[in-house]
């Protein structure tokens, strides 16, 4: 990340005869938002691959689209499969702004080094900013715990123990039940009556 910053803020410029000249945030911006891109395509990608292709061919079968069927059907399962690499991704993000203190970009990292620069204080500073870095990321961990556990849904689920249409409809085999003829239906497989 730091030779990118370093290419896109001082780099660029000096290659494009300064037509191309971001800004010391929009660059801390772009390199932050590259790296992170990469990975999480990466795992968008894995989230949909996930998904298992039944839900697809039923979505298909009930004549949805292929955007329908994205947006309705793999998408929010895939979303609750990545949703603790985002909560990743976004921590890492922000212990990563601190290398854009090279281009000059003030930010939590580069307040730090303005500070012991001014009054050569250099463990307290640095306590601050750890204390800092670790509210960020705590507080960050649980929004996204307390997100993941709405994605969950309901603890208290009641499981269906037994279908009573299929208990009714003649397709349920009872283990040792004979059928008309004295054949035992389990071993001939599904009893026709």
């Amino acid at each position: 990340m730091i030779l990118q910053a370093v290419f896109i803020y001082f780099g660029l410029p000096y290659f494009s005869n300064n037509a191309l000249q971001f800004s010391k945030g929009l660059a801390a911006f772009t390199v932050v938002s590259i790296n992170t891109g990469a990975y999480m395509a990466e795992s968008v990608r894995g989230g949909i691959l996930s998904i298992d292709p039944g839900q697809t061919e039923g979505a298909k079968a009930i004549g949805m689209t292929h955007f329908q069927t994205m947006l309705y059907v793999i998408l929010p399962q895939a979303l609750r499969n990545i949703m603790p690499q985002i909560g990743n991704n976004l921590i890492i993000n922000i212990k990563d702004t601190a290398v854009m203190f090279i281009i000059g970009y003030t930010e939590f990292f580069a307040a730090h080094r303005a500070v012991v620069g001014a009054n050569y204080l250099y463990f307290p500073s640095a306590t601050i900013e750890m204390i800092g870095y670790l509210l960020l990321t705590v507080v960050c961990s649980d929004i996204l715990r307390y997100v993941e556990h709405r994605m969950d849904g309901e603890d208290s689920y009641k499981l269906v123990q037994a279908d009573q249409l299929t208990l009714t409809a003649g397709t349920y085999t009872y283990p040792g039940k004979t059928d008309c003829r004295g054949d035992d239906k389990n071993k001939r497989g599904r009893w026709h009556g």
